[in-house]
Protein backbone atom coordinates (compact mmCIF):
# COMPACT_ATOMS: atom_id res chain seq x y z
CA UNK A 1 0.00 0.00 0.00
CA UNK A 2 1.62 3.62 -0.70
CA UNK A 3 2.30 5.88 1.86
CA UNK A 4 -0.26 9.03 2.14
CA UNK A 5 1.44 11.73 0.02
CA UNK A 6 2.56 14.65 3.01
CA UNK A 7 -0.16 17.56 3.35
CA UNK A 8 2.09 20.29 2.48
CA UNK A 9 0.75 23.97 1.42
CA UNK A 10 2.85 27.14 0.09
CA UNK A 11 3.46 29.54 3.11
CA UNK A 12 1.34 27.19 5.52
CA UNK A 13 4.19 26.35 8.86
CA UNK A 14 4.49 23.18 9.37
CA UNK A 15 6.15 21.30 12.34
CA UNK A 16 8.22 18.34 11.67
CA UNK A 17 10.49 16.00 13.53
CA UNK A 18 13.17 13.47 12.30
CA UNK A 19 14.14 10.79 14.49
CA UNK A 20 17.47 8.80 14.51
CA UNK A 21 17.50 5.41 13.12
CA UNK A 22 15.81 3.10 15.93
CA UNK A 23 15.96 6.13 17.85
CA UNK A 24 19.59 5.99 18.16
CA UNK A 25 21.65 9.22 18.53
CA UNK A 26 22.53 11.41 15.43
CA UNK A 27 24.49 14.03 17.65
CA UNK A 28 27.73 13.21 19.38
CA UNK A 29 29.86 16.37 20.17
CA UNK A 30 28.64 20.07 19.85
CA UNK A 31 30.43 20.14 16.59
CA UNK A 32 27.53 17.61 15.11
CA UNK A 33 24.95 20.42 16.37
CA UNK A 34 27.29 22.89 14.93
CA UNK A 35 27.53 21.61 11.27
CA UNK A 36 23.80 20.02 11.01
CA UNK A 37 22.43 24.09 12.11
CA UNK A 38 24.83 25.35 9.59
CA UNK A 39 23.73 23.35 7.16
CA UNK A 40 20.39 23.55 8.06
CA UNK A 41 20.29 27.21 7.30
CA UNK A 42 22.25 26.68 4.10
CA UNK A 43 19.75 24.11 2.72
CA UNK A 44 16.78 26.43 3.86
CA UNK A 45 18.01 29.01 1.99
CA UNK A 46 19.12 27.19 -1.17
CA UNK A 47 15.21 26.46 -1.29
CA UNK A 48 12.87 28.90 -0.57
CA UNK A 49 11.98 27.67 3.33
CA UNK A 50 11.70 29.85 6.47
CA UNK A 51 12.78 28.20 9.72
CA UNK A 52 10.50 29.88 12.81
CA UNK A 53 11.72 27.41 15.34
CA UNK A 54 13.72 24.46 16.05
CA UNK A 55 15.57 22.55 18.89
CA UNK A 56 17.97 19.59 18.23
CA UNK A 57 17.76 16.64 20.32
CA UNK A 58 20.57 13.94 21.62
CA UNK A 59 18.21 11.94 18.94
CA UNK A 60 15.70 13.53 17.24
CA UNK A 61 15.23 17.15 15.44
CA UNK A 62 11.96 18.93 15.61
CA UNK A 63 11.49 22.03 13.34
CA UNK A 64 8.86 24.57 12.86
CA UNK A 65 9.24 25.89 8.84
CA UNK A 66 7.13 27.93 5.84
CA UNK A 67 8.06 27.28 2.05
CA UNK A 68 7.28 29.13 -0.72
CA UNK A 69 6.16 25.64 -2.73
CA UNK A 70 4.90 22.91 -1.79
CA UNK A 71 7.78 20.60 -2.21
CA UNK A 72 10.66 22.77 -1.07
CA UNK A 73 10.55 21.35 2.67
CA UNK A 74 10.97 17.92 1.36
CA UNK A 75 13.91 19.06 -0.84
CA UNK A 76 15.04 21.14 2.09
CA UNK A 77 15.13 17.77 4.20
CA UNK A 78 16.57 15.22 1.64
CA UNK A 79 19.45 17.40 0.99
CA UNK A 80 19.92 18.13 4.92
CA UNK A 81 19.77 14.46 5.79
CA UNK A 82 22.37 13.11 3.35
CA UNK A 83 24.63 15.99 3.87
CA UNK A 84 24.99 15.55 7.53
CA UNK A 85 24.31 11.63 7.60
CA UNK A 86 27.64 11.28 5.06
CA UNK A 87 29.28 13.78 7.87
CA UNK A 88 28.56 11.42 10.42
CA UNK A 89 29.61 8.53 8.23
CA UNK A 90 32.72 10.06 7.57
CA UNK A 91 33.65 11.39 11.79
CA UNK A 92 32.81 8.98 12.70
CA UNK A 93 33.66 5.75 10.68
CA UNK A 94 30.37 4.00 10.36
CA UNK A 95 28.10 3.21 7.43
CA UNK A 96 24.40 2.51 7.56
CA UNK A 97 21.45 4.76 7.86
CA UNK A 98 20.99 7.47 10.29
CA UNK A 99 17.64 8.59 9.98
CA UNK A 100 14.53 6.51 10.39
CA UNK A 101 13.04 6.90 7.06
CA UNK A 102 10.43 9.81 6.39
CA UNK A 103 10.31 12.67 8.36
CA UNK A 104 6.80 13.08 10.17
CA UNK A 105 4.99 16.66 9.84
CA UNK A 106 1.77 18.58 10.45
CA UNK A 107 0.43 21.54 8.66
CA UNK A 108 0.11 24.31 11.60
CA UNK A 109 -2.79 26.89 11.82
CA UNK A 110 -1.23 30.32 12.56
CA UNK A 111 -4.10 31.21 15.23
CA UNK A 112 -3.84 29.51 18.64
CA UNK A 113 -1.57 26.93 17.34
CA UNK A 114 1.14 28.20 15.59
CA UNK A 115 3.26 29.97 18.92
CA UNK A 116 1.73 26.25 21.04
CA UNK A 117 4.23 24.17 19.10
CA UNK A 118 6.92 26.52 19.48
CA UNK A 119 6.38 26.01 22.89
CA UNK A 120 6.00 22.14 22.59
CA UNK A 121 9.25 21.93 20.37
CA UNK A 122 11.42 24.74 22.69
CA UNK A 123 10.32 22.61 25.68
CA UNK A 124 11.23 19.58 24.57
CA UNK A 125 14.68 19.85 26.59
CA UNK A 126 12.74 20.21 29.67
CA UNK A 127 10.10 17.26 29.19
CA UNK A 128 13.07 15.44 28.75
CA UNK A 129 14.70 16.50 32.36
CA UNK A 130 17.82 17.38 30.58
CA UNK A 131 17.69 21.34 31.85
CA UNK A 132 14.79 23.20 34.08
CA UNK A 133 14.14 26.01 31.83
CA UNK A 134 14.55 26.26 27.88
CA UNK A 135 17.05 29.10 28.17
CA UNK A 136 19.65 26.89 29.57
CA UNK A 137 19.72 24.35 26.53
CA UNK A 138 21.88 25.52 23.72
CA UNK A 139 20.85 24.02 20.35
CA UNK A 140 17.10 25.36 20.45
CA UNK A 141 15.63 28.69 19.45
CA UNK A 142 14.17 29.53 22.57
CA UNK A 143 17.28 32.06 23.25
CA UNK A 144 16.61 34.10 19.91
CA UNK A 145 12.85 33.70 20.19
CA UNK A 146 12.73 35.33 24.19
CA UNK A 147 16.02 36.80 24.45
CA UNK A 148 17.01 38.06 22.01
CA UNK A 149 20.11 36.35 21.11
CA UNK A 150 21.33 36.70 17.71
CA UNK A 151 20.25 33.48 15.68
CA UNK A 152 20.89 34.33 11.33
CA UNK A 153 18.71 30.87 11.02
CA UNK A 154 15.55 32.20 12.02
CA UNK A 155 13.10 34.13 10.17
CA UNK A 156 10.31 35.00 12.84
CA UNK A 157 6.50 34.25 11.50
CA UNK A 158 3.75 36.87 11.27
CA UNK A 159 2.68 35.23 14.16
CA UNK A 160 5.35 36.16 16.37
CA UNK A 161 5.74 40.03 15.20
CA UNK A 162 2.04 40.49 16.18
CA UNK A 163 3.48 39.53 19.98
CA UNK A 164 4.30 42.87 20.29
CA UNK A 165 5.10 46.57 18.86
CA UNK A 166 8.94 45.79 19.52
CA UNK A 167 11.52 43.39 19.38
CA UNK A 168 11.87 44.07 23.14
CA UNK A 169 7.49 43.49 23.86
CA UNK A 170 7.90 40.50 21.45
CA UNK A 171 10.67 39.16 23.65
CA UNK A 172 8.74 39.75 26.76
CA UNK A 173 5.32 38.13 25.58
CA UNK A 174 7.39 35.13 24.09
CA UNK A 175 8.86 34.39 27.71
CA UNK A 176 5.46 34.72 29.45
CA UNK A 177 4.23 32.02 26.98
CA UNK A 178 6.36 29.83 29.13
CA UNK A 179 5.35 30.55 32.72
CA UNK A 180 3.12 27.52 32.34
CA UNK A 181 3.29 24.29 30.96
CA UNK A 182 1.07 22.85 27.68
CA UNK A 183 -1.85 21.69 28.70
CA UNK A 184 -1.60 17.31 28.43
CA UNK A 185 -4.40 17.05 25.19
CA UNK A 186 -2.53 19.91 23.34
CA UNK A 187 0.64 18.16 23.79
CA UNK A 188 -0.96 14.89 22.75
CA UNK A 189 -2.92 16.42 19.94
CA UNK A 190 0.29 17.79 18.37
CA UNK A 191 2.05 14.72 18.76
CA UNK A 192 -1.19 13.12 16.73
CA UNK A 193 -1.21 15.29 13.91
CA UNK A 194 3.10 15.18 13.27
CA UNK A 195 2.85 11.56 13.32
CA UNK A 196 -0.28 10.85 11.32
CA UNK A 197 0.30 13.16 8.67
CA UNK A 198 -2.98 15.34 9.45
CA UNK A 199 -3.82 19.71 10.12
CA UNK A 200 -2.67 21.16 13.65
CA UNK A 201 -5.92 23.34 14.36
CA UNK A 202 -9.66 23.60 14.96
CA UNK A 203 -11.94 22.08 12.45
CA UNK A 204 -12.38 25.01 10.19
CA UNK A 205 -8.59 24.57 9.81
CA UNK A 206 -9.07 20.84 9.04
CA UNK A 207 -11.91 21.61 6.28
CA UNK A 208 -9.68 24.34 4.52
CA UNK A 209 -6.70 22.07 3.98
CA UNK A 210 -8.76 19.28 2.61
CA UNK A 211 -10.78 21.46 0.49
CA UNK A 212 -7.35 22.83 -1.09
CA UNK A 213 -5.65 19.12 -1.03
CA UNK A 214 -8.81 17.37 -2.18
CA UNK A 215 -6.99 14.65 1.13
CA UNK A 216 -7.94 13.75 4.21
CA UNK A 217 -6.33 15.94 6.95
CA UNK A 218 -7.75 15.24 10.10
CA UNK A 219 -8.20 12.01 11.76
CA UNK A 220 -10.32 9.29 10.64
CA UNK A 221 -13.91 7.94 11.59
CA UNK A 222 -14.89 4.16 11.94
CA UNK A 223 -16.80 3.28 8.93
CA UNK A 224 -16.70 3.46 5.27
CA UNK A 225 -14.42 6.58 4.23
CA UNK A 226 -16.04 9.82 2.84
CA UNK A 227 -14.66 11.12 -0.54
CA UNK A 228 -13.20 13.77 -0.12
CA UNK A 229 -14.38 17.33 -1.37
CA UNK A 230 -12.88 18.52 -4.88
CA UNK A 231 -9.83 20.88 -4.85
CA UNK A 232 -10.03 25.11 -4.99
CA UNK A 233 -8.18 27.06 -6.32
CA UNK A 234 -6.63 29.91 -3.88
CA UNK A 235 -6.22 29.03 -0.26
CA UNK A 236 -8.37 30.42 2.88
CA UNK A 237 -5.22 30.92 5.44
Amino acid sequence: MPRRARLMLPNVPIHLIQRGNNRQACFFADEDFRFYLHWLGEHARNNGCHVHAYVLMTNHVHLIISAAASGSTGDMMKALGQRYAQYVNRTYRRSGTLWEGRFRSCLTQDEGYLLACHRYVELNPVRANMVEHPAEYRWSSYRANAQGELDPLLHPHASYDALGADQNSRQAAYRELFRFELAPDLVDDIRRATNGNLALGDQRFAAQIEAALGRRAAAGTPGRPRKPPAPVSGYLF
